[in-house]
């Protein structure tokens, strides 16, 4: 299979090339910045610098089996996620690609019937977390309103960070998943392995999940 990930030097887009590279797929590599990193591993490196530009984004794409976007918006801009999304999925459709948005927790629910999202609840996010979650909100409902590009997002646990890769997750459409003693957590790796697992597999085309332990 031919993949193609945008945001390749960022914690996830790595771990997803290297998990998809791990499993013998073709992977193409769109950063915005040259990475050396990059040069060490078996891939098409392509770089563009404007990812604004939906003709230059749907040229990268043509020939590729599936996109993944990992990609995030410059600290203290968070609200261009959007955009750039806006601008993937319409590459995506131009392309004729499938395409993964790698998203945020904000749109998921909390459990025991909780009338709240990991966004409105008032004691759920640090105020530093506050307006990246509002920017994963708005670009779950970009994805959401978006009928011409197959497009599917993909939310994290609420704790998402660098750990073990155990090749095991749980999975739900819409509420948040919390382990035993409330915490609701994945590691990176294991994450990127749910998201080469849909790659592969496309049961959510147009679609929500999240994954966790």
């Amino acid at each position: 299979m031919k993949i193609i990930v945008f945001g390749a030097t960022g914690n996830m887009g790595s771990r997803i090339i290297q998990e998809a590279l791990n499993r013998n797929h073709e992977v193409t590599a769109v950063a915005r910045n040259k990475n050396k990193g990059l040069n060490l591993l078996p891939i098409t490196t392509v770089y563009i610098s404007d990812v604004s530009n939906i003709e230059a984004v749907a040229q990268t794409m043509k020939g590729q089996d599936v996109v993944i976007s990992a990609l995030r918006a410059p600290s203290g801009r968070d609200g261009e996620i959007v955009e750039m999304t806006r601008t993937v999925l319409a590459g995506a459709s131009i392309a004729d690609c499938r395409v993964i948005i790698v998203g945020g927790a904000a749109r998921l629910r909390l459990q025991d019937d909780s009338p709240h999202s990991v966004l409105s609840s008032p004691d759920f996010l640090p105020e530093s977390i506050v307006p990246v979650a509002r920017a994963s909100y708005a670009q779950a409902e970009l994805c959401e309103a978006d009928h011409k590009a197959r497009w599917t997002y993909v939310s994290p646990s609420a704790l998402l960070q660098p750990g073990a890769r155990t090749g095991k997750y749980k999975m739900d459409t819409d509420t948040l998943i919390v382990d035993e003693e409330g915490r609701s957590k994945i590691s990176m790796e294991d994450f990127a392995v749910a998201l080469v697992d849909e790659a592969e597999k496309a049961k959510f085309i147009r679609k929500c999940f999240t994954v966790g332990y």
